[in-house]
């Protein structure tokens, strides 16, 4: 008995759930997916713009780090070249005091220098991070474009296929037939059934990305061979700046 009654309910689910779509305007729904666009491209920029702002503050500390390091070193030679000059002078205590502070400028030099690194290989992955952030903003940014041109496109195969519809409605009224009663034959349950079929084809060849992904990754070969001959060019002109130093 359960079993019959969870059955039921499953066909009533998939019944009404059915009949939803049915009822559901496509202008709709086509205005609702690409507003559902929009606001994926605007929470992936977000989410790109924090990648890019802690690369930015990992630099702000990379920069810092390599200022303290260049001070405390600057700071150890001066103790050093001070307490040279104490014991060329005969004053021995004041040279060991002097060579006291060097080695403190030293351990802090150490430990700067560490904390240097951590934050540079921080950097170089935020590094990465960010380049793909960039890149991810850039694809969805073209995609989001070639759903808004398809949009076009599917408003007007809807109108079309409105118009075929009543044309088909009237050419059916015309044709004088009724149903042939409340038991349906099995041509009308296989007219169902492959309509069904046809429409969910249809469907799934309008939502395939497949071609689109394609268009996107042929675009973003194209920049990136323009950039390395670019980035060539520059090594180029790099190499032509240097040559008039070899030579004199």
């Amino acid at each position: 008995m359960f079993k019959v009654i969870r059955r039921a309910w499953r066909y009533m689910v998939f019944a009404l759930s059915g009949r939803l779509d049915e009822l559901a305007d496509p202008r709709i729904q086509i205005e609702q997916a690409i507003q559902e666009a929009k606001e994926q491209h605007q929470r992936l920029s977000q989410q790109a713009a924090a990648v890019i702002g802690n690369e930015r503050e990992l630099e702000m500390k990379l920069a810092r780090s390599l200022e303290e390091t260049e001070k405390l070193q600057a700071n150890a030679r001066q103790a050093v070249l001070l307490a040279e000059q104490a014991r060329a002078a005969g004053d021995e205590r004041k040279a060991l005091s002097y060579e006291d502070s060097a080695r403190a400028f030293a351990s802090r030099l150490v430990a700067a220098e560490t904390a240097m690194g951590d934050v540079q290989l921080m950097h170089e992955r935020a590094g990465q991070s960010s380049a793909q952030a960039r890149a991810a903003v850039e694809n969805n940014a073209m995609a989001l474009q070639k759903k808004i041109a398809e949009r076009m496109r599917l408003l007007s195969q809807l109108d079309q296929a409105k118009m075929q519809e009543q044309l088909n409605k009237a050419m059916g009224d015309l044709s004088g037939l009724t149903p042939a009663g409340d038991t349906p034959t099995m041509d009308q349950v296989r007219e169902k059934i492959e309509k069904r079929y046809a429409r969910a084809l249809g469907e799934a060849e309008l939502t395939s990305n497949s071609v689109e992904a394609r268009m996107i990754e042929v675009e973003r070969a194209a920049i990136d061979v323009e950039g390395a001959a670019r980035l060539e060019a520059i090594k180029e002109s790099l190499r032509q700046d240097r040559k008039p130093e070899v030579e004199s």
